[in-house]
C-alpha cells in the first residue's frame, strides 16, 4: 500500500503524456457508465425503492383474478365494506378513488386540481404522519357527507398557500362543496402509486352521494390491505376468493364472483409486469453498452501496452518485478476508470435531475441521485477498470523482456492467428450490431404504431372539454343547451363539423357494462353476453371524429327518451353478438333499456395501442346522461386560430364554466409515450454502440497499419497490387466486421422476447430491420477503415528503407 501513491502519480503522468488516448478513453467511459447510472437511477426509483409508507413489504393491492392494467378499478363501496368485515387474513383494508378531478376555490383564487377520495382508515393503514395539522381518520367518518375535511399535498400547500401553516382550519371549496383544511401530508408521500402525485385527499363519503355509496354496480375503489403477521399471500387470496364467491350468490345481479388476488402496489396493478419487464430489459441493453465500452478500452489498452513494451522491459531490466508492472497497469486502468466514472456520474446526475422535474403523460417519476445510485456508479466504475485493465496486464505478464528490448513493440500473439485483441473487436462488433438492430426494431415499432388504425382521425381536430359541474346539476347539461353549443361551434369560420362525446378514446370512460339479450328477466352478470366500452355521443360526433359508419345511420336529436332507444355498435360488437347476421335492426338490453341497433361503426383503439379489437357501443346523448362533455371540432384552420374562437363561442352560452381546448393529436402523447420512450432509449444506445464500434474498428485498423508499415512498404516495392495491400492493411478488421455483424444479427433474432418487453410488436426478423442493420454496420466499417486504408495506400517504400 505504501507504493500506491507513487503508482497513482505515475499513472496520472503517463495519462497526461497521451492526451488523445486519455480523452477517447474518458469519453468512452463517461458515456458507458453515465448511461448505466441513468438507467439504474430510473430502475431504483420505479422498482427498487420501497414506498414511503409504514412496512411496505406487507402491503398488497386487491385485484380481480384476470390481468388488468393501469388504474382499472375493481370494487364497489358496499363490496369493500363486506370484504373488510368478512376477511380473516388482513389486519386492515382501505381504499381510494384516484380519479377525483375538481376546481379548488379559496379566497379569490381558482385552480384545477386532481386528488384522491379515500376511506377513513386510509392514512392509518399506511402509517403516514402529517407534516402540519392532522390527517383523516376512521373516527371522522359517520356516513354520507359526514366528513367535510381535506388534507393538502405538500406541493399544493407550497404552490397555492405559500407553505402557510395557518391554512389549517380554513375553508376551501371543491366545486360547490366546502371543505375544512385539517392538515398537510408529508413532502415525500404521494399515495401508493409511484407516478401519481395527488393534490389533495378527501373522505370518499363526501365525494360520492349516498345513492352511489350504496350502489354495487359502480366500482370506484382501488383496495389496499395489510396482511396479518404470519399470513401468507396465497392464504389471503383463498380467503378473498371465497368472500367474492359468497357475495356473488348474495348479489347475483351486481357481483361477479370472480376470484381475487394480491399484487404489489405502486405500478398501476398488473401494468407493473410490463413496466418491470421493460425497465429490466433496457438495463440489460445498457449493460451491453458498458460491456462494449470496456471491450473497446481493452483493445486500446492492449495496443498501448504493446507499444510500451520496450519501456516495460527496461523497467524489468533495472529490477522491477512483473507483479509491479501488472500493478502499475491496473492502477492506470483504475485511475482512468474512476475519472470516467466521476464524469459519467456528473452527467447522469444532471439527466436524473431533469427527469425528476419532467412530467410524463403518466405522471412524474421521483428519481434522484441517492446512496444506491452512488453505490451502483462505484461498482460499475471498479468493474469496468478491472475488465479493461486485466487483459493488458496479462499480456505484459506473458511477454518476453529480452525480445522487447531487441525489437521494440511486440505482440505476444502471432500475426496469422486471431489474437485476444481480435476477439475483443469481434465482441464489440457483435454488441454494436445487436444494439443497432434493437434501435431499428424500436423505430419500426414506432412507425408501425403511428400507422395503426385508430378508428378516428385526430389530425385536424380540436378537443374542447367544458366542465359544467358548477353550473348544472350533476354536471349534466340539458340536450337543448348542448345542441346550442354545438351549433355555435359549427358556425365558427373554418369549422366543417362538430359533435360531443363523454370521453374521447384513451382518456378513460366506462367499460364492462353488461349487455343482455332480448327477453332476459334475471339481470345477473352470469346472464350477460358482452361487456363493451360505452360512449355517449351527439349527432355529428362520428363525422367530426373521422370514425367511419360502415352501415346504417348516425344518432339523431329526434332519438329521445320518448322514442325507442337506439344504439350504434362497432364491428367487433356486431360480430361477437350476432356473428355473420346483419346487425342493423338487432336488439339488446343495456342499462335497463331495450335498444335497437341503427348503425355499425368501424373498429378502433379505445384504451391502449396494444389492445385487441374491443366491443363498443355508442349511445345517443338525447337518451342518456352525460356528466362529462368534450366537443370534437374539425376545421381547416390552424390550431392557434381555433383555440380562442372555440372558447369565445362556448363562453357566450356558458360564461361560468371552465373550458380546456387542445389539439386531439396532443392527447395521444400518453398512448404513444411507451413507443417514443423505447425508441429514444434504444436509439441512444444504438448510437453509442455505433460510436464505440467506429473507434474500435478504426483503432484496430490503424494499429495494424502502423505495426506493419515496413511489411507494406516491401510489398509495394515488390509490385504488390492495390487490393493485396488493402487486404494486408485492413483485411482483418473487415473480416471481423462481417463475422461479428452476422453473429449480432443472430443474437438480435434470439433476443425477440427481450425486445418484446420494450417495444410494441418487436420483430428483429423484419427484412427492413435486417437490411438496415447490415447497411449501418457496412457504413460504419467503411468509415472507420477509410483513413487507415488511405494511409496504407500512401506508403513510400524508399522513405521507409532510408529510415531503416
Amino acid at each position: 500500500m505504501k507504493d500506491l501513491p507513487l503508482d497513482i502519480r505515475y499513472a496520472l503522468r503517463v495519462l497526461w503524456k497521451s492526451p488523445a488516448f486519455t480523452f477517447v478513453a474518458l469519453i468512452t467511459l463517461m458515456l458507458g457508465i453515465g448511461v448505466n447510472v441513468v438507467v439504474f437511477g430510473v430502475v431504483n426509483a420505479v422498482l427498487l425503492r420501497p414506498l414511503d409508507v409504514n412496512d411496505p413489504q406487507n402491503l398488497y393491492q386487491l385485484r380481480i383474478g384476470s390481468w388488468t392494467n393501469w388504474k382499472l378499478l375493481t370494487t364497489s363501496y358496499p363490496a369493500f365494506g363486506d370484504i373488510r368485515q368478512r376477511n380473516t387474513t388482513f389486519s386492515d383494508i382501505a381504499g381510494f378513488d384516484g380519479f377525483c378531478q375538481a376546481r379548488l376555490h379559496w379566497s379569490d383564487a381558482v385552480r384545477s386540481v386532481s386528488g384522491y377520495a379515500v376511506t377513513g382508515n386510509y392514512f392509518d393503514l399506511l402509517g403516514v404522519q402529517p407534516q402540519v395539522g392532522r390527517l383523516i381518520h376512521a373516527g371522522d367518518v359517520h356516513g354520507p357527507n359526514s366528513a367535510p375535511y381535506i388534507v393538502l399535498s405538500d406541493s399544493l400547500w407550497r404552490s397555492a398557500f405559500n407553505a402557510d401553516p395557518g391554512v389549517v382550519g380554513t375553508t376551501v371549496w371543491l366545486y360547490k362543496d366546502p371543505f375544512t383544511v385539517i392538515g398537510v401530508a408529508p413532502a415525500r408521500f404521494h399515495g401508493t402509486e409511484r407516478f401519481d402525485w395527488p393534490d389533495y385527499y378527501i373522505p370518499i363519503v363526501n365525494y360520492f352521494d349516498s345513492d352511489y355509496l350504496q350502489n354495487r354496480t359502480g366500482r370506484p375503489l382501488t383496495v389496499l390491505g395489510r396482511l396479518k403477521r404470519g399470513v401468507m399471500p396465497h392464504q389471503a387470496t383463498e380467503n378473498l376468493s371465497a368472500i367474492s364467491a359468497a357475495l356473488a350468490k348474495e348479489y347475483p345481479q351486481t357481483d361477479t364472483g370472480l376470484p381475487l388476488r394480491l399484487v404489489r402496489p405502486g405500478l398501476y396493478a398488473d401494468t407493473g409486469d410490463v413496466i418491470r419487464g421493460s425497465l429490466y430489459s433496457v438495463a440489460a441493453l445498457a449493460l451491453l453498452v458498458l460491456a462494449g465500452a470496456c471491450v473497446n478500452l481493452t483493445t486500446l489498452f492492449a495496443a498501448r501496452a504493446a507499444e510500451r513494451s520496450r519501456e516495460l522491459a527496461l523497467r524489468v531490466a533495472v529490477g522491477a518485478s512483473r507483479w509491479r508492472l501488472v500493478r502499475q497497469l491496473l492502477t492506470e486502468a483504475m485511475v482512468l476508470s474512476l475519472m470516467g466514472g466521476a464524469a459519467g456520474l456528473v452527467i447522469a446526475g444532471l439527466l436524473l435531475g431533469v427527469l425528476n422535474q419532467w412530467q410524463s403523460p403518466y405522471g412524474r417519476p421521483a428519481v434522484s441521485v441517492d446512496l444506491g445510485v452512488y453505490l451502483a456508479a462505484l461498482i460499475l466504475t471498479l468493474a469496468s477498470g478491472l475488465l479493461f485493465g486485466m487483459i493488458p496486464a496479462r499480456q505484459v505478464w506473458q511477454s518476453s523482456p529480452l525480445q522487447a528490448m531487441k525489437s521494440g513493440s511486440v505482440d505476444v500473439t502471432p500475426l496469422r492467428r486471431f489474437s485476444l485483441r481480435d476477439l475483443s473487436l469481434g465482441a464489440q462488433i457483435v454488441i454494436c450490431t445487436l444494439l443497432v438492430t434493437s434501435a431499428l426494431v424500436a423505430v419500426r415499432s414506432m412507425v408501425r404504431m403511428l400507422h395503426t388504425p385508430l378508428g378516428f382521425q385526430p389530425q385536424g381536430a380540436m378537443l374542447a372539454e367544458i366542465d359544467l359541474s358548477e353550473v348544472e346539476p350533476k354536471g349534466d347539461a340539458p340536450p337543448e343547451k348542448t345542441k346550442a353549443m354545438i351549433d355555435a361551434v359549427r358556425s365558427i369560420s373554418g369549422v366543417t363539423t362538430a359533435g360531443t362525446v363523454n370521453r374521447v378514446p384513451f382518456t378513460g370512460g366506462l367499460r364492462g357494462i353488461p349487455v343482455f339479450p332480448p327477453g332476459t328477466t334475471e339481470f345477473t352478470l352470469n346472464n350477460s353476453v358482452l361487456a363493451p366500452y360505452r360512449f355517449t355521443i351527439s349527432p355529428g360526433y362520428l363525422e367530426a371524429a373521422g370514425t367511419r359508419l360502415l352501415r346504417g345511420r348516425d344518432v339523431s336529436w329526434s332519438d329521445t327518451t320518448n322514442t325507442p332507444y337506439v344504439a350504434i355498435v362497432n364491428a367487433t360488437f356486431a360480430r361477437k353478438m350476432w356473428g355473420d347476421t346483419p346487425a342493423i335492426g338487432q336488439r339488446f338490453i343495456l342499462l335497463g333499456h331495450l335498444r335497437e341497433v341503427v348503425g355499425v361503426a368501424e373498429d378502433g383503439k379505445y384504451h391502449e395501442m396494444q389492445e385487441s379489437s374491443q366491443p363498443v357501443v355508442y349511445l345517443p346523448l338525447s337518451q342518456s346522461e352525460q356528466a362529462n362533455t368534450v366537443f370534437v371540432v374539425r376545421s381547416n384552420r390552424a390550431q392557434k386560430e381555433m383555440v380562442p374562437s372555440i372558447e369565445r363561442s362556448l363562453n357566450a352560452i356558458e360564461p361560468n364554466a371552465p373550458i380546456t381546448v387542445q389539439s386531439w393529436s396532443d392527447t395521444l402523447a400518453g398512448p404513444l409515450f411507451p413507443a417514443r420512450a423505447a425508441t429514444l432509449a434504444l436509439g441512444t444506445m444504438g448510437l453509442l454502440a455505433a460510436m464505440l464500434a467506429v473507434t474500435g474498428i478504426f483503432g484496430m485498423a490503424a494499429y495494424n497499419v502502423s505495426r506493419r508499415m515496413k511489411e507494406l512498404g516491401i510489398r509495394v516495392a515488390l509490385g504488390a497490387r492495390t487490393k493485396h495491400v488493402m487486404t494486408a492493411a485492413v483485411g482483418r478488421p473487415i473480416v471481423l466486421l462481417g463475422v461479428g455483424s452476422f453473429v449480432g444479427l443472430l443474437l438480435g433474432v434470439f433476443a425477440s422476447r427481450l425486445l418484446g418487453q420494450i417495444v410494441y410488436q418487436a420483430n428483429p426478423r423484419d427484412p427492413v430491420v435486417m437490411a438496415g442493420a447490415v447497411l449501418t454496420m457496412a457504413l460504419l466499417g467503411g468509415a472507420a477503415s477509410a483513413i487507415p486504408a488511405l494511409r496504407a495506400l500512401a506508403v513510400d517504400p524508399s522513405k521507409l528503407l532510408r529510415e531503416e
